[in-house]
């Protein structure tokens, strides 16, 4: 029922699936990393949030960096309490798919993480990413402190020219502060890893452009 179409415009917080109590249950365990796939995270760590389409590719992108303690994949964005895969592709519980990337910042920073996801997507499709087509894939950046968001911010602006050079048109991303980031469902986590599905469906990968950050490196 809920795949039969795509909706491209996000529901308000009254229209909205109203969602329910229940987590959504998830392994322990990183598969890859083996670290806590859910917090509370050792002192130090920081969390970043980040919509590049579909989280599948997302997250294995993210897991692959040096310096990062865990990832998971989930929604966040929207208005509906602790959704289904299904319920956020309806289009009607405002999420994105998205991944949780939990980092120490002495070992990888916040800019470097950006520069990856700058660079592993085209952020300017809007409601989509390439095939894949509805609000829960649009670009988006969830922030979890004031120092993010003006990085953030700043990345996009530092970004956008070579984003116009090459073509692309107007950055869509998304920015804002991350309200409640929702686990997806188990079988969804580190989906593209090596013992569960590592020829799987992906669609994310060098687009070709340079991200003017996260390359000078002070610590």
């Amino acid at each position: 029922m809920f795949l039969r179409y795509k909706k491209l415009d996000l529901p308000t917080a009254e229209t909205a699936l109203q969602g329910r109590d229940a987590e959504i249950p998830v392994s322990d365990t990183h598969t890859v990393l083996g670290t806590p796939l859910k917090g509370p995270w050792p002192a130090g760590l920081e969390v970043a949030v980040f919509g590049m389409g579909c989280f599948w590719g997302a997250e294995r992108i993210f897991w692959q960096l040096p310096g990062v303690h865990s990832t998971s994949v989930g929604y966040a964005g929207g208005f509906t309490a602790n959704p289904t895969y299904e319920e956020t592709c309806s289009g009607t519980t405002g999420h994105a798919e998205v991944v949780q990337v939990v980092y120490d910042p002495n070992k990888i920073s916040y800019a470097d993480l950006l520069k990856a996801f700058w660079e592993n997507h085209d952020p300017t499709q809007g409601m989509r990413q390439g095939n894949d087509v509805g609000t829960q894939y649009r670009s988006a950046i969830y922030t979890t402190t004031d120092a993010q968001a003006a990085t953030a911010e700043a990345s996009l602006e530092a970004f956008q020219p070579v984003v116009t050079a090459a073509g692309r048109g107007q950055i869509t991303t998304e920015i804002k502060p991350l309200t409640t980031y929702y686990f997806a469902e188990d079988y969804h986590q580190q989906y593209l890893s090596s013992d569960k599905n590592p020829n799987g469906y992906c669609n994310h990968g060098p687009n070709g452009m340079t991200c003017p950050i996260g390359v000078a490196r002070t610590n």
